[in-house]
């Protein structure tokens, strides 16, 4: 069930600099609300399968639920209701904001994890 594995590691890594970046210096209405979102769910998948030995769907649909269900604890303001509402790091990590669009990026990233795991699994194969 546990292994580690250096390339989704690395990848995991070079992930979450790219997201400590958008997040320090991106300003925009694109990057950051939506390219951001997208890129998360990637960083997750990424960071599970650094670690845990399991299918490609398996762990891409556990990455998709549980960013949904961040989202939808945004919606019912989980920072405030946990006495966080002060603190930066709780709120870039939980959100504050529930956006349907978020949804929607997390739901293209993990489209796209699947999508290129399954380019590679038959490569790989033949």
């Amino acid at each position: 069930m546990f292994q580690f594995n250096k390339r989704y590691f690395g990848i995991t890594v070079l992930l979450f600099f790219t997201e400590v970046l958008i997040a320090v210096f991106v300003r925009d209405n694109f990057v950051r609300p939506y390219f951001g979102d997208y890129l998360v769910v990637i960083l997750i998948y990424c960071f599970l399968q650094s670690f845990i030995k399991a299918s490609v769907w398996q762990i891409a649909l556990f990455t998709l639920a549980f960013s949904y269900a961040i989202e939808i604890l945004q919606y019912f303001n989980l920072v405030a209701l946990l006495g966080l509402q002060d603190s930066k790091i709780a709120n870039i990590v939980i959100g504050n904001s529930f956006a349907w669009a978020d949804l929607v990026a997390y739901t293209l990233g993990v489209a796209t994890v699947i999508g290129v795991e399954e380019i590679i699994l038959r490569t790989e194969a033949a």
